[in-house]
C-alpha cells in the first residue's frame, strides 16, 4: 500500500480562494453541543461581516439554545456537492468559533440584518421583526481550509492562510490507519 507522505509529496497544494468559498456560499453548518456535550448538527443563512459570520435564528431551535449557553460553535462553509466532479474533494472551510448574542438594539445588529437581507432578501427584516429571533456573531478563532486532495491550510482567526498542513498530525499514512 502506498504511504499518504510519500502521496502527498507527489500533489501540489491548490492556492487558497477562502473569500470565494464565503461569497458562493449561502448558508453555514452549526456543529453546536448542549450541557451534556451531546452535539447537535444543524445549518443557517449568514452574512460576513468584519471577518465573523452573522446568523439569525429562532429560539425554537435547538442550536440557538447551544450557542447562547455554551457559546461554542463548529461553522462549516462547503462548496455544493454538483458544483465539484469529485465528491471527496469539495472545497471547505471549518472554522472554531466563539458566538456572541448581539443586542438587538444595537448598530452592529442593523448592519448586519442589512447584511443579511442584501443576501437572502426580504424575509430577513421579517424575521429580526420577531420576538423569537436572534442574531448571533461567530467569531472565528482557528480553522482549517482544504480544496483538493493533498491541500489543507491551517487558517488563522482573521481567515487568512497559516500554513500547508501535510498529512494528518503530519506523520500518518496508510500502515499506521489499520
Amino acid at each position: 500500500m502506498s504511504n499518504i507522505i510519500e502521496d502527498q509529496k507527489k500533489v501540489k497544494p491548490k492556492a487558497p480562494k477562502i473569500g470565494e468559498l464565503i461569497e458562493n456560499t449561502k448558508s453555514v453548518i452549526l456543529g453546536t453541543i448542549d450541557a451534556e456535550g451531546n452535539p447537535n448538527s444543524s445549518y443557517a443563512p449568514f452574512a460576513n461581516l468584519n471577518g465573523s459570520f452573522q446568523v439569525l435564528v429562532s429560539f425554537m431551535a435547538k442550536h440557538t439554545k447551544n450557542l447562547r449557553d455554551q457559546k461554542k460553535v463548529s461553522v462549516m462553509l462547503i462548496e455544493d456537492e454538483t458544483a465539484h466532479k469529485q465528491i471527496y474533494a469539495r472545497n471547505r472551510l471549518t472554522l472554531d468559533c466563539e458566538a456572541v448574542l448581539v443586542d438587538n438594539e444595537s448598530e452592529f445588529f442593523n448592519e448586519s440584518v442589512k447584511a443579511l437581507e442584501a443576501r437572502h432578501g426580504n424575509i430577513v427584516k421579517m424575521l429580526a421583526e420577531l420576538n423569537d429571533f436572534v442574531l448571533f456573531d461567530l467569531r472565528p478563532k482557528s480553522g482549517s481550509y482544504v480544496n483538493g486532495f493533498g491541500s489543507a491550510y491551517s487558517v488563522n482567526p482573521d481567515l487568512t492562510v497559516n500554513e500547508h498542513v501535510k498529512g494528518a498530525h503530519g506523520q500518518h499514512n496508510v500502515e499506521e490507519s489499520k
